[in-house]
């Protein structure tokens, strides 16, 4: 089977890898002519997460491109510990959560589907496809096309893809937040081992950060905006002024603010309705191109998809069925993990009266609540791919 992934981000390498896995000739298309350096912030892997990079064979190349995070903690905005609990797992889960910087993560990927035979494209941005035959042509921006047997889109949230299987699919809206990240130096009483994953719930969002190995702060501002707000021609020290006018109520995210030495690029926080059409016969979607779930579980619920993927096109008869298979598959847990993201995100926009309720109840169920709540989520076991040898012959 020939196989176009269009998109080059974690959902794209993971789903090339799976593929290849189970014998497919795989290119994978990148939009960007560079695909290399630093792109966005950091993020975390769940213990799913972990598990399904595991069964695309690259667990020990992400884990020595991160640091592992055992345990989070909740704090409200007046610095009250609201509860401590594992990070993305099990309290009985050997497998720790994992946190890296995004474009580590497919730089890693991505080398190892380099290795297992993918073919990487840059500078081809997938814009439309047409069906031919029992298969389907892509086509790019550049004015070029190619055939192959199934195109998977796993070119995320502004997908084109979406639209070829669907033109009346729902389209992504800004959903209330904006994102704000860097890095800090210098902070005291935010270093140590073993690294703490903190979340303080203030009065205008969520201020997330971290030790990281070599001493830095790795910080996440998620800033309540009912108002779409304008990103563009914002210069570093003027959001980082604008951010300490935000938080000034709290001491900790305040001191880390004014000690960033690096920022990242702002992001708007979108949301997108459920998808209908995830497939045809030869189109299929993964990651944040059919189901951007937010909730810290995007790169691990795109990394499930690339899995189960594979593993339904190497046990059903065509790849109809199988596309069929990997829609039932997937449906039911993608959706409940879409609910749960929807009422993480409303936490985070509470107003004042809803900010002490939300803190009331974090004291109570983080306790005695937050296993029983999450197992579904962090225990969930994808099964394995097919074992290869790396650099298998085109």
């Amino acid at each position: 089977m020939d196989v176009i992934v269009a998109g080059g981000g974690v959902a794209g390498a993971a789903s090339a890898i799976a593929l290849r896995r189970i014998g497919a000739e795989v290119t994978l298309y990148e939009a960007y002519a560079d695909p290399a350096g630093q792109v966005g912030s950091f993020l975390s892997l769940a213990g799913n997460g972990l598990r399904g990079i595991d069964a695309l064979g690259c667990l020990e190349q992400v884990q020595r491109a991160g640091f592992a995070v055992p345990a989070q903690r909740m704090v409200s905005g007046s610095g009250r510990t609201l509860g401590e609990t594992p990070r993305g797992r099990m309290s009985g889960d050997p497998l720790l959560s994992v946190t890296l910087m995004r474009g580590h993560l497919v730089e890693a990927l991505r080398d190892h589907a380099q290795r297992a035979g993918v073919r990487i494209v840059t500078d081809h941005r997938l814009v439309g496809a047409t069906p031919i035959g029992a298969g389907v042509r892509a086509e790019f921006a550049d004015g070029s096309s190619v055939s192959a047997d199934l195109l998977v889109g796993a070119d995320g949230l502004w997908s084109a893809t979406r639209s070829v299987l669907d033109p009346d699919a729902p389209r992504p809206v800004y959903g209330g937040l904006y994102s704000v990240s860097g890095v800090a130096e210098g902070v005291p009483g935010v270093t140590g081992e073993p690294a703490m994953f903190t979340m303080v719930f203030a009065r205008n969002g969520v201020f997330i950060h971290l030790p990281a190995p070599d001493g830095t702060i790795w910080w996440s501002a998620q800033v309540i905006a009912p108002r779409q707000p304008e990103l563009a021609g914002v210069g570093e020290q003027e959001w980082l002024q604008r951010l300490a006018g935000l938080y000034r109520h709290e001491r900790l995210p305040l001191s880390i603010i004014e000690a960033t030495t690096r920022l990242h690029r702002p992001t708007l926080m979108h949301v997108l309705a459920e998808v209908p059409t995830w497939h045809d016969d030869r189109i299929v979607l993964v990651g944040d191109a059919a189901h951007p779930v937010g909730a810290g579980q995007g790169a691990s619920m795109a990394i499930e998809d690339a899995v189960v993927l594979a593993q339904a096109l190497a046990g059903e008869d065509s790849t109809a069925a199988a596309l069929a298979a990997y829609d039932r598959l997937r449906r039911a847990r993608v959706g409940k993990m879409v609910k749960m993201a929807a009422a993480n995100r409303d936490a985070k926009k509470s107003g004042p009266i809803g900010r002490r309720l939300r803190d009331a109840l974090m004291l109570i169920g983080t306790r005695l609540f937050y296993e029983k709540a999450t197992s579904w989520l962090y225990t969930h076991d994808l099964g394995t791919l097919p074992e290869v040898t790396e650099g298998a012959a085109r």
